[in-house]
């Protein structure tokens, strides 16, 4: 069977993620993908964008004006988080299949305009959450779906990283038009949304958020209590307030606890499975992480999403699969603000919290500015 034709991308923002992440992928992707486009509204650094991945590549400030000339079949979008709906569905229309950055959109309000764009072009939109592409989360997703490693019971998710006062002087961070959230949406998403691909659907959740140090309109740590449908129960932590910092996912299962500890991008060696006392050397010798070593990273996403286009196939981080963890943190804020706990399904048109991820709550939503 012939390998179908390279893919024409484009990519739209070229600041440090697309350089630095989306860039290198599509290198390391060379033979399926051909990068033929590059959008950003500041001509200087498109400019430099431009001598890095080579003067072939069309510039553009326009992103109208880009899919017009270009037409690609795949749009790759690192810009600003506010730009991401607009941005998702031109490309949607266009034609295009899309992979943006987290989070894909501001609210599940905003995310339901993506699912109709790509129900009426019938393209797709990944979400990039490049955790979950890495060998060692393939792995371990497989060994507790199959119940290997028995029920899960216990689990803690933590993204605890450090971010300054000169992190948030950057103007679109820190308010809830421009990022949508603090933590919960912008730093911790990748790691419980690796959680929830390795336990399944959560059920239920209670949480609590704080603004303890930084001067913003959305949090800067929050905290939840999640039951899963399969009955484990789960605490995890957001915070840009710790020194030391770490991303952390530990599940106990009846047969053995599996425990990933990195920062932002993990290894095989990153995961360590301690079998129960009961659980015989041989079967636990057959948990070890498999030979091929895959990164988690852009390049292994963008591998499983080219596959998904050859094969005509919904592509995984995309539809209801993403929604999932974009309604979790919708959930998590409005337990948080509202004390209250929430369900799973129970955040829809009406609620103040599927507009926005502030719910208009007095205390938190944002305020007018003289």
């Amino acid at each position: 069977m012939s390998r179908p034709a390279r893919r024409r991308v484009a990519v739209v923002g070229t600041g440090a993620i697309v350089s630095g992440s989306h860039l290198p992928a599509l290198r390391a992707h060379a033979e399926r993908v051909e990068l033929v486009a590059a959008v950003d509204v500041d001509q200087g650094r498109l400019d430099a964008f431009r001598d890095l991945a080579g003067a072939e590549v069309a510039g553009f400030t326009s992103v109208d004006e880009m899919l017009d000339a270009v037409r690609p079949d795949l749009v790759l979008i690192g810009t600003p988080p506010s730009l991401h709906r607009e941005q998702t569905v031109a490309a949607l229309k266009a034609g295009a299949w899309v992979l943006c950055e987290k989070p894909q959109t501001l609210s599940l309000a905003e995310y339901d305009e993506i699912a109709a764009a790509e129900e009426a072009s019938g393209a797709y939109a990944s979400v990039v959450f490049q955790h979950r592409y890495g060998s060692g989360a393939v792995h371990a997703r497989e060994l507790i779906a199959s119940g290997e490693l028995g029920a899960p019971r216990v689990a803690h998710c933590q993204t605890t990283w450090h971010r300054d006062a000169a992190y948030y002087a950057v103007p679109w961070r820190g308010t809830w038009a421009s990022e949508g959230g603090g933590p919960t949406m912008g730093h911790g998403i990748h790691q419980y949304d690796l959680l929830l691909d390795l336990l399944g659907p959560w059920a239920e959740i209670r949480a609590m958020a704080a603004r303890l140090v930084h001067d913003t309109e959305s949090e800067d740590v929050s905290t939840a209590l999640v039951r899963f449908e399969n009955g484990a129960l789960a605490t995890v932590v957001n915070s840009v307030l710790s020194p030391d910092e770490v991303s952390r996912i530990r599940i106990d299962c009846a047969d053995a606890t599996v425990e990933l500890t990195h920062l932002y991008g993990h290894r095989n060696e990153d995961w360590v499975y301690t079998p129960a006392p009961h659980v015989a050397a041989d079967r636990a010798e057959a948990w070890r992480t498999p030979p091929t070593d895959v990164p988690s990273s852009h390049t292994a996403q963008l591998a499983t999403l080219l596959d998904a286009y050859d094969n005509g196939v919904r592509p995984p981080g995309s539809g209801t699969d993403a929604r999932a963890t974009l309604e979790f943190a919708a959930a998590l804020y409005k337990a948080a603000f509202t004390g209250a706990p929430v369900l799973a399904g129970e955040i829809g048109p009406g609620d103040p919290y599927y507009q926005a991820m502030h719910g208009d709550h007095p205390h938190w939503a944002p305020k007018e500015r003289a």
